[in-house]
């Protein structure tokens, strides 16, 4: 479309001006609507490209007409009303549908990866590792988009550079603040960069951080929401991770082993003990038949500390497992072994009076 050759000989006349520039954006919405219809039908069988186009179609039906305007307002004379300023507002909506749809595409590969890998299987490590790193990843592309899109629009102002210099001494000082202002936000952006790289941990992992045991139910580009146990959120700084050590209970596997205490009398045979803890993991369905192992961990001055060991596919699984197998032990030894249970004694030792022939016996 030649739109120079359309308004060249109409130089004069505001209204041929106008009139191209409906054209200009009636013909661009055509052309939008048609080809996001082809292209939707193109990616159907594709999921990530599909997500993609989907969400790229709303940003890409202001950023044709915005094109198409622009070389409009670029052909139009300078001697149209106001062409500078309308020129200036076109090219900074330009650069902001440019930047949402950068952000809108972003989204949509990150979406459609996601969507490619669901997390409601029995064997989510490879899907969840795959989240937290498709999310992490393009968090921080948005972040950098947004940011060569502000630094485009400002640079379209002549000024704008000369902002920061009219309101503090120097450029040193300017450099300065903005440094230590922007601290937070780059550490954070640097520590989302290495977690979504090396990923000590990832979406649905169980963490224990600060005693507080919980699962990673989001992962933002400043913070990690844990799920805690009780339905609490605790939330931790990215930069967080980085400084501090935690526990990662399904870092290369979610199974896991529990361990169950006890303390019995020293009169308590063991083999019945070992006998209803084999039963009460036989019999409940969190046990996944790897382990049910009971052994005499310490001795004391009174009695003698038992510890059971028994694994489960997953956490919550083995949280349940031993307060099933604890609740089997103790109700076999209220049933069949209470004199074994742990009691305090106290051993009276009587002395036998000794009955002087003159007095009172001696003490």
């Amino acid at each position: 479309m030649q739109l120079s050759a359309l308004i060249s000989w109409a130089d004069d006349s505001t209204l041929h001006v106008l009139v191209a520039a409906a054209v200009s954006l009636l013909l661009a919405l055509l052309v939008h609507r048609v080809s996001s219809t082809v292209v939707l039908r193109l990616t159907r069988f594709m999921p990530v490209a599909d997500m993609a186009a989907r969400q790229c179609r709303g940003p890409a039906q202001l950023f044709l007409p915005l094109i198409a305007l622009q070389g409009v307002w670029q052909a139009a004379p300078d001697t149209f009303p106001l062409i500078a300023g309308v020129r200036h507002v076109n090219v900074l909506l330009l650069l902001t549908a440019l930047t949402w749809l950068g952000l809108r595409a972003a989204r949509g590969v990150a979406q459609g990866v996601i969507s490619l890998h669901p997390v409601n299987v029995e064997d989510n490590l490879q899907a969840r590792r795959i989240h937290t790193q498709t999310r992490m990843l393009a968090r921080t592309a948005m972040f950098i988009m947004m940011l060569a899109g502000l630094a485009l629009m400002l640079m379209t102002f002549p000024g704008a550079r000369q902002i920061g210099a009219s309101l503090l001494a120097s450029a040193g000082v300017v450099g300065l603040v903005a440094g230590i202002a922007a601290r937070p936000i780059f550490s954070n952006l640097i520590a989302g960069l290495q977690i979504a790289l090396a990923q000590p941990f990832r979406i649905d992992d169980v963490l224990i951080i600060q005693n507080e045991w919980g699962r990673v139910e989001e992962i933002t580009g400043t913070y990690v929401v844990l799920k805690i146990w009780d339905e609490r959120r605790l939330i931790i700084p990215l930069q967080w991770f980085i400084e501090n050590p935690f526990q990662n209970w399904t870092r290369k596997s979610a199974q896991i082993t529990g361990t169950v205490f006890l303390w019995v009398d020293y009169g308590m045979p063991l083999e019945p003990l070992r006998e209803a803890a084999q039963r009460a993991c036989e019999a409940a369905p969190e046990w996944d038949k790897r382990l049910c192992l009971l052994q005499v961990v310490e001795a004391g001055e009174r009695s003698m500390q038992l510890r059971l060991l028994v694994t489960s596919s997953n956490s919550s699984l083995n949280w349940d497992l031993r307060c099933k197998v604890r609740e089997a032990l103790v109700d076999c030894m209220q049933r069949d072994w209470p004199q074994h249970l742990p009691l305090m004694r106290a051993e009276l030792a009587e002395r036998s009076a000794v009955v002087r022939p003159d007095g009172p016996p001696l003490p």
